[in-house]
């Protein structure tokens, strides 16, 4: 058009630097190391004071605290408290997050909030919250006593303990992944005839299976390190409701320190390998 005056915008100039690039290139590594010896000094060095501390008095005393009979039932029940949450807060997170995602309903605020609620309390209420309620002076302790079924101070009472700790993983980790994607999909396979578990099966459980299995990961590294709302509920019974947690408060409050250390150092094994797990997804998930 005419009177109007076309704008020149220069170029990059070559073999010279941005002034803002060289200054966000040290903020940059300034965060880095900052945040490196961070991590240094809050994780990494306890790690390895934990590993030093548990070989301190040689293999012999390392090999009898990993096999002595206590050790050898708290691991048990570790795994065992594991086995029975993990797959069933896979099962109640997929649902929940199905039914957020996927439904409009009243009250899905509510449920949002009850999903999160774990991560809100502590886990000492959370325990105290199965005492108040199963208790022998609980809501339902005379009934439970009358029919000597035992809740509390019992591996019921230390899964459901752990089932209410570790609830939000799986749901929280499906829930902005679900929302993500959308519904599109689904009511594609419904045009093409699908029926609830086809679709679920054959469209939903595909687009989540690598945030469904980071889920699971984390929601099992919790159930095996909780320490709080079970040492309420447990009753510190030594070779009975002592999980590895436990096991290790009752050894270091008992001055043996080495043995305390060492049965850490399993519990340091276990997360090594959860982590290990969860990279390898995460790596072949990239690909």
């Amino acid at each position: 058009m005419a009177g109007t005056v076309p704008l020149h915008v220069p170029g990059p100039r070559t073999g010279a630097s941005s002034p803002s690039t060289t200054e966000s290139q040290a903020v940059k590594w300034v965060l880095i190391s900052l945040a490196g010896l961070v991590l240094l000094w809050l994780i990494a060095l306890p790690l390895i004071i934990v590993l030093v501390e548990s070989l301190k008095r040689g293999l012999d005393v390392y090999w009898a605290a990993l096999t002595d009979p206590d050790a050898d039932s708290a691991l048990k029940l570790t795994l065992l408290v594991a086995a029975i949450t993990v797959p069933l807060n896979t099962v109640f997170g997929v649902m929940a997050a199905w039914a957020v995602t996927k439904f409009r309903f009243r009250g899905k605020g509510f449920l949002i909030t009850l999903i999160d609620l774990p991560f809100a309390v502590s886990p000492v209420i959370g325990g105290l919250i199965f005492i108040l309620v199963f208790g022998s002076h609980g809501w339902f302790g005379p009934w439970l006593s009358d029919h000597d079924i035992k809740i509390v101070f019992a591996l019921p009472g230390i899964v459901l303990a752990t089932l209410f700790i570790t609830f939000p993983f799986v749901a929280r980790e499906l829930i902005p992944l679900m929302e993500e994607q959308g519904t599109q999909e689904e009511e594609a396979a419904i045009t093409l005839g699908a029926h609830g578990w086809q679709i679920f099966w054959r469209v939903t459980l595909p687009n989540i299976k690598w945030g469904l299995l980071y889920g699971i990961i984390l929601c099992n590294a919790r159930a095996m390190g909780e320490f709080g709302a079970v040492s309420v509920v447990s009753g510190h019974i030594r070779g009975e409701t002592n999980t590895l947690p436990l096991h290790v408060e009752i050894l270091y409050n008992e001055y043996q320190f080495s043995a305390s250390f060492a049965v850490a150092s399993l519990l340091l094994l276990l997360a090594l390998v959860t982590m290990i797990v969860k990279g390898l997804l995460v790596r072949k998930n990239a690909h």
